[in-house]
């Protein structure tokens, strides 16, 4: 069974190798750090496991010094370097750095230094996020909803084709595109995500059962 104390020393031989005088139990630090000359002291906190009461205690120590690292054990494996990257990610926006220890040698890595984080803006994506926002008829999802069955602009733009040809019959896309407003509404029945167009002759497009299914499902999209 791993315990806290199993961390102590890989990571008090490894300051010590850096010229830092190293004392456990500290006030309310796990291990803290000082080397002559300096101001700042290194304060390190240890865990079994990666968790959120770790984090907890790694924001708290920054009220003592920037130069705070979080300790736990080596994993291995997808799903663990898979969590590795995702806790990387929010320890850097925190400021905090991470220390992983292999126990069955003591091997220690220093995955990543506290540093200030500022994040970087994508501007492709504010830009589809606007447009998705300017194109979207009222509001017809709940926030908190599951991805699957959302009801996007695209959908509701499929909404208004798949209307019109309940309405009238099998027609034209550049019909279709004039009377909804869908510029582009042939391109769009033609690619067919949703399983409720079918061209029947060229350039005419028909509603299948799906898309008269959907237009019930969906009769408050717009």
């Amino acid at each position: 069974m791993t315990r806290e104390t199993d961390l102590y020393q890989p990571v008090k031989t490894f300051l010590e190798g850096q010229g830092y005088e190293v004392k456990s139990e500290v006030g309310a630090a796990d291990v803290v750090a000082l080397r002559a000359g300096e101001d700042d002291p290194v304060i390190v906190e240890l865990k079994t496991a990666f968790s959120l009461t770790l984090v907890h205690q790694g924001v708290a120590r920054q009220a003592v010094t920037d130069w705070v690292y979080l300790a736990i054990p080596r994993g291995s494996g997808r799903r663990w370097l898979a969590a590795l990257k995702a806790n990387k990610s929010l320890l850097r926006r925190l400021g905090l750095g991470l220390i992983t220890v292999r126990l069955s040698d003591g091997l220690l890595e220093v995955v990543q230094d506290p540093a200030p984080y500022t994040p970087r803006k994508s501007k492709p994506r504010k830009t589809r996020l606007l447009r998705e926002f300017a194109r979207r008829t009222g509001d017809p999802n709940t926030g908190g909803a599951t991805r699957q069955g959302l009801i996007t602009a695209y959908r509701q733009d499929a909404v208004r084709c798949a209307r019109h040809l309940l309405a009238e019959g099998p027609s034209k896309g550049a019909h279709v595109a004039k009377a909804t407003g869908v510029a582009k509404a042939t391109a769009m029945m033609a690619a067919d995500h949703y399983g409720w167009f079918e061209r029947v002759e060229k350039g005419i497009y028909a509603l299948t059962p799906k898309g008269q299914a959907a237009l019930t499902e969906y009769k408050d999209a717009l």
